[in-house]
């Protein structure tokens, strides 16, 4: 009963160049990201299929990624969400904007025309998001019945 469950993925060696050009950020947190970006699509109805061309439109907004990121971060990891981001090197909303566009300059994610840096920026506090929001599901559930 109970226990952790440890994904392993793929490991991508430009995710180690990243690293390596970058060293502000763990090899972790731009897996991290790509788990997020999925997680976001799936939230939002915007799963490319296999065959996608690229004239469809499966885009995710900076905020709306941050949104999954949250939801993702507090699915997986409850209340260390906040230390396991600080091991790898998010301190702030705008950390993960970072990622996403050395991601982007290595030809690993897309962007818009629209698209910046600064939409990643302030948009949520990782303490008060990560710690001072979660709550336990059987908590509420039992405030709800009581």
């Amino acid at each position: 009963m109970g226990g952790i469950i440890v994904v392993t993925t793929m490991h991508h060696p430009k995710l180690d160049e990243l690293v390596r050009r970058d060293p502000r950020y763990t090899y972790e947190a731009y897996e991290f990201v790509f788990a997020a970006l999925a997680h976001t699509q799936k939230r939002l109805g915007r799963i490319p299929p296999p065959d996608t061309g690229p004239e469809q439109d499966f885009h995710v907004t900076g905020p709306e990624l941050l949104e999954g990121v949250r939801d993702l971060a507090l699915r997986e990891y409850g209340l260390m969400a906040r230390t396991v981001f600080r091991c790898w090197g998010l301190q702030k909303t705008a950390d993960v904007g970072e990622i996403v566009f050395n991601l982007v300059e290595a030809n690993l994610m897309s962007k818009t025309n629209e698209d910046d840096r600064r939409d990643f920026a302030d948009v949520y506090d990782f303490d008060k998001a990560l710690v001072e929001g979660y709550r336990i599901e059987a908590l509420a559930e039992a405030e709800n019945d009581g």
